[in-house]
């Protein structure tokens, strides 16, 4: 396929006009991907919120800019602490350039806390909301309606760095809860694509969207407000919160 751009050294109107009109290469229920020259990726995210749980699925258009506000900061604070991430620059409110790498159909999560699918899946384990004693990583195979538990070997048996995978889920774990502290983080999600030379690349997003985080006075500052039914003007206006004091 043709492109009429040079992707990530292209002005950024160039790279905007050149997506207007065109189908997007990859549409999912969050984002939209164009493929670019050179193994980059134009990525717009839709301002959707999402709960499977609690049967609710609206589009809240103040909360892409601050999705989009916050990755672009946690992406720096990785790539500080080593951690390499897809994201390569900002060009809109809701748009950026990112590396290109397939999604693999499996999620790594870490827990801090016993929330959402841990009480679900394992009733009577942990008390709600309580705090674990060391960072749990699951591995989810990703498939509607609902993502379900894999086991490790099946991981394993794909010839999937599965120790690595862990291992940069809980350095991002470790970085993440030191620069967002007072803030707690009580969960999140990732997925790790893979580089030409086998090694894992953060190709998700990182943001409210995909984690659980608590101010320190208790109140939610993530998607489980959407999960209560709180109304989109509570929503953003807590998600805003979430930069007060952030580094």
């Amino acid at each position: 396929m043709k492109q009429s751009v040079e992707a990530d050294n292209s002005p950024i109107e160039d790279l905007l006009s050149w997506k207007r009109g065109r189908p997007a290469d990859i549409e999912g229920r969050s984002k939209k991907l164009w493929l670019l020259p050179d193994g980059l990726c134009l990525i717009e995210i839709i301002p959707s919120l999402r709960s499977f749980t609690y049967d609710r699925d609206e589009l809240v258009e103040e909360t892409g800019p601050l999705r989009l506000d916050f990755y672009e900061r946690a992406a720096a604070k990785l790539a500080d602490a080593g951690i390499r991430t897809a994201f390569s620059r900002r060009i809109s409110a809701t748009c950026y350039v990112a590396e290109y790498h397939p999604a693999p159909p499996f999620e790594v999560v870490v827990k801090n806390r016993a929330v959402g699918s841990t009480l679900v899946k394992y009733p009577g384990l942990f008390q709600e909301n309580q705090p674990l004693p060391a960072p749990v990583v699951k591995f989810d195979y990703r498939v509607d309606p609902e993502d379900q538990p894999i086991g490790e070997d099946y991981l394993r048996a794909l010839g999937l760095p599965v120790e690595e995978l862990r291992r940069q889920a809980l350095a991002v774990n470790t970085t993440l809860r030191d620069w967002l502290h007072p803030v707690e983080l009580w969960d999140f999600c990732l997925i790790f694509g893979f580089s030409d030379d086998h090694e894992p690349v953060l190709i998700s997003e990182v943001s409210q969207d995909c984690m659980r985080l608590r101010h320190s006075d208790g109140s939610p500052l993530d998607k489980d407000l959407f999960r209560r039914g709180a109304s989109q003007e509570t929503i953003t206006s807590q998600w805003r919160r979430l930069f007060d004091g952030l580094g």
